[in-house]
């Protein structure tokens, strides 16, 4: 039904405005008794086999939905209903910031993929921590945090830090994204130093808390394998929790879009379907190269059961999804865990 019906209704309309409009629908239909068991009733699928113990959280099942999706934490409660194992929020800045000039976000049918320059926008900390105090979810939260676009990257360990001890009480782990394209230099903080400080001085605060909460890294899915390197020697200096691989890519190879449209389009990270050969390449190169030295979370271009599995082969410990959920809806995470079981079970 959603496919047939309901996507291309949502795909005739602005994917920003449609994702606006989803939001504020799902608030009011929730509103209404009845409707979240309902949708806990039909979205669920539940099973001990999928559970996973990993950086000493427990997950209900391996499917969690990607930040990018609930910015702000204006909608976890909600889409906890629909099955997902974990959800991550963000990225979130201290300030609040409007982020890149509209139109920011471009679907590709062609390819099951979208391109966005969205660079951050969001509400701020504060704001989100709000939301989170009325967390009623039952869900693993994750929180993924950045820099606002005018601080310089000389200082933007300090935006790290300050989103960390906001959130610190209210997520169950934390997500450090360098890996964005839409910020400007952003990416330069992949680089080993100022990577290694932002990471340092993050697990030194960690270890003055009183509860310490697992942190990760989220990369780029254009590091060369030397980079790659690095990244795993940076785990073991560091001795951070984890990686997820990968964010969106830069790269425009291999599309059926027509060359017209990517450039009329411009620029952006891009996910979905054609960042999924890349992603579990990255997967597999730091799972096998450091000898499944620590977790890795698995995400891009996964729309169904077999693509999830191929990431969990390749070396994933869970995976998540984003614009797969856009392509495929809600159904896909009981389609997903029902194929993992079945894969376990065979």
């Amino acid at each position: 039904m959603y496919k047939l019906i309901i996507r291309p209704i949502l795909f005739s309309f602005d994917p920003e405005k449609i994702h606006h409009f989803i939001f504020n629908s799902i608030k009011v239909l929730f509103k209404i008794p009845g409707v979240k068991s309902l949708a806990k009733a039909t979205h669920n699928f539940e099973d001990k086999s999928l559970e996973k113990e990993l950086f000493g959280l427990k997950f209900k099942n391996p499917v969690g939905l990607a930040a990018g999706f609930d910015k702000d934490a204006k909608l976890f409660n909600e889409l906890a209903a629909f099955g997902f194992g974990f959800i991550e929020i963000g990225t979130l800045t201290p300030l609040p910031q409007e982020g890149n000039p509209k139109k920011r976000m471009f679907r590709l049918p062609a390819d099951s993929g979208l391109i966005n320059r969205m660079g951050f926008n969001n509400g701020g900390v504060k704001e989100a921590v709000e939301r989170l105090k009325k967390n009623n979810s039952g869900v693993i939260i994750g929180g993924n945090i950045g820099k606002n676009k005018l601080t310089p990257n000389e200082s933007a360990v300090d935006d790290y830090v300050i989103c960390f001890n906001e959130l610190h009480p209210h997520v169950d782990y934390f997500v450090v994204n360098v890996s964005s394209p839409n910020t400007p230099n952003l990416r330069a903080l992949q680089d080993k130093k100022p990577l290694t400080e932002i990471l340092m001085r993050l697990k030194n605060l960690n270890a003055e808390k009183e509860i310490q909460r697992p942190i990760l890294l989220k990369i780029a899915p254009d590091l060369t394998d030397s980079q790659l390197d690095d990244i795993i020697d940076i785990v073991a200096d560091t001795k951070i929790e984890g990686i997820i691989a990968s964010n969106t890519t830069i790269s425009r190879e291999n599309l059926k879009t027509s060359d017209s449209r990517i450039e009329e389009i411009g620029n952006g990270g891009l996910s979905g379907k054609p960042v999924a050969a890349r992603s579990t390449e990255v997967i597999r190169y730091l799972s096998t190269k450091s000898n499944k030295a620590f977790p890795i979370i698995g995400v891009g271009g996964i729309n169904t059961a077999e693509d999830a599995i191929e990431k969990l082969e390749a070396g994933a410990d869970i995976v998540q999804v984003y614009t797969g959920f856009v392509y495929e809806g809600p159904s896909m995470i009981k389609k997903i865990n029902k194929g993992i079981l079945n894969k376990k079970n065979n």
